[in-house]
């Protein structure tokens, strides 16, 4: 496997709990990446976002104040903001699907089951770099496209896209 540069990524960690945020913290710097903000709850992270330039963000699922659904949903729904682009990885001890397809719903890039690894998370941050999904959106959503096989034919349904936009 080839080892992808990303010493110029800026990234916010955003978990309630101390101990995982290092783990995340130690396993990206593994990785060459320097550029780490941290917040410990979604309000914190939402201001990280107003006041930092943030490339990628990995929220925890369960976070305080705004939950990372909410908070991604924030993100998303902000059409001023250039943060609604950024691709979010959500990390979660619990999977189950209802959880799973709220967090996609809302809009996020790629979801990481915990406890982690450091080889699921890399594969995850390059999946988020090497191939960005496109935005789109309908009457109910904006954000990555959440389908991953493309298609031939063109949906014409009531909740069809209205436009794309690319990262």
């Amino acid at each position: 496997m080839q080892f992808l540069d990303m010493t110029q990524i800026s990234i916010l960690v955003a978990d309630p709990n101390p101990y995982m945020t290092k783990i995340v913290r130690a396993m990206l710097r593994g990785f060459g990446i320097s550029k780490i903000r941290e917040a410990s709850d979604g309000a914190i992270a939402l201001e990280e976002f107003k006041t930092h330039q943030i490339d990628i963000a990995i929220f925890d699922y369960a976070l305080a104040t705004l939950s990372g659904v909410e908070l991604t949903e924030l993100l998303r729904g902000d059409e001023n903001s250039q943060s609604r682009f950024v691709p979010i990885i959500m990390l979660s001890a619990y999977t189950e699907k209802k959880r799973v397809e709220a967090a996609r719903d809302a809009g996020i890039s790629e979801f990481l089951r915990k406890p982690l690894c450091a080889s699921d998370l890399y594969s995850r941050l390059v999946e988020v770099i090497q191939h960005p999904r496109e935005f789109v959106r309908s009457n109910h959503y904006f954000g990555p496209d959440r389908r991953r096989t493309k298609r031939d034919t063109q949906y014409t349904g009531e909740d069809r896209r209205l436009d794309f936009a690319k990262i």
